[in-house]
């Protein structure tokens, strides 16, 4: 059986711990040096990159996350001890860890790091399909004569690379495909390097809940519960037909998932579906001038991203939150594609004129069905004359806040 030591990264023979350098962290497994797809997953990230950029916080318990009113981002191992989980309401999560210290999300600081963690990814493979800030799939098939070493070392490696210079960990799930990789990242965190082999996929899925599959939330599970399927054993026991009549295309999917069959390749050219950014506010409100200025600021920021990603949407979108949970959804399909944060704006401004309702806990902003930057604004409202000097206005500004920063210019509107 194949043996990896974690931290000299030596290959060695099956033991309890490493002959060259005394280390308990060996990795060992029948298909080790065969597989070659994996998924890396940062440990805690935004926690992480907060503890390691102020060692006070080291020992803390650290909430990633807006006021009272938000909800979790990302909560540090110490934290998730006390029961914190990402998406959980923050008065829930303050509940449960009072003595936690809540942190801002610095999306801008954590995009950074996380470029360099992809500078090191594509070391290792041309093919990297990023799933977020803190994740990835690489495929390492055919790299072993690039590199002299065969994946699983490789990988370890990358792991070594990120604490050494980024003072930062995350864990690696080593499999034959990417549903069996994901799972596998999870099952030894932090600081995790777990395998799922070929040979063993069956009897390691047999018992395991269906909820491990990625995708299937709480909607999901009370449909597969009404169904009787709780385990993948379960789920073997209905034919493909069955499922696919009772849960259409999902359940298609859901029968080879079953069985670990997943043949989608790892793709760095995975499209971008939409773009959106929104706000929770710590008491709720009515403003509807107030609430322009969110209006405003969210549609800068998602015209920023857009731009960013050479992107343009054709369709704008009003999301809402009332007191009482309930979320109401608005869109408007433009004539042409647009990255422009007054159009942006505009658009989602008359969406939140027809709507009559509140207060609201939420607001956000979106830009979907997306296409490439040069077809974007290329056609201009006949009924508004000025949209031209407006655009021309606001690509200046976005040249004199590359150049001077972004509070060179700032619109009155945004201070509401």
């Amino acid at each position: 059986m194949p043996a990896l030591c974690r931290d000299c990264e030596a290959i060695i023979a099956p033991a309890r711990r490493c002959p060259n350098c005394g280390s308990p962290r060996v990795l060992q497994h029948d298909e080790l040096f065969d597989l070659s797809i994996a998924h890396m997953d940062c440990d805690a990230f935004f926690a992480s990159v907060e503890k390691r950029d102020n060692p006070d916080l080291r020992d803390k318990p650290v909430i990633i996350g807006g006021g009272k009113r938000g909800v979790v981002s990302t909560a540090c191992y110490i934290a998730r001890i006390k029961g914190v989980r990402s998406a959980m309401p923050m008065f829930q999560a303050l509940k449960l860890c009072p003595e936690a210290v809540v942190i801002k999300p610095r999306g801008d600081h954590y995009a950074a790091v996380s470029r360099e963690i992809r500078a090191f990814m594509d070391d290792l493979s041309p093919s990297i399909e990023p799933l977020s800030l803190d994740e990835a799939f690489i495929d390492m098939t055919g790299t072993e004569r690039l590199h002299g070493a065969p994946p699983a070392v490789m990988l370890v490696k990358l792991i070594n690379r990120m604490e050494r210079e980024l003072r930062l960990s995350g864990s690696i799930g080593l499999s034959h495909n990417k549903f069996l990789a994901k799972i596998a990242s999870d099952l030894d965190k932090p600081r995790g390097f777990a395998v799922i082999g070929q040979g063993e996929t069956d009897d390691f899925l047999r018992d395991k809940p269906v909820r491990m599959i990625w995708g299937v939330g709480q909607a999901a599970q009370a449909s597969l519960d009404k169904a009787g399927i709780r385990t993948f054993q379960d789920l073997r026991r209905w034919e493909r037909n069955d499922l696919i009549q009772r849960f259409g295309k999902f359940g298609d999917r859901l029968y080879h998932l079953a069985r670990g069959i997943d043949h989608r390749p790892v793709s760095n050219r995975t499209p971008v579906k939409g773009i959106s950014n929104e706000t929770t506010f710590f008491e709720d409100t009515a403003d509807r001038e107030l609430l322009e200025g969110h209006i405003w600021r969210l549609a800068e920021k998602v015209s920023d991203r857009a731009k960013a990603k050479d992107r343009a949407g054709r369709v704008v979108t009003l999301k809402l939150k009332l007191s009482n949970h309930r979320i109401l959804t608005r869109r408007q399909s433009l004539d042409d594609p647009t990255q422009m944060a007054d159009r942006i704006f505009r658009t989602a401004k008359t969406l939140f004129d027809g709507v009559d309702q509140g207060p609201f806990r939420l607001i956000g902003v979106g830009l979907s069905e997306l296409y490439p930057a040069g077809d974007a604004d290329r056609s201009h409202d006949l009924l508004d004359p000025d949209a031209p000097r407006r655009n021309a206005a606001e690509r200046a500004t976005d040249a004199l806040r590359e150049k001077f920063g972004k509070d060179a210019i700032v619109k009155g509107r945004s201070l509401r």
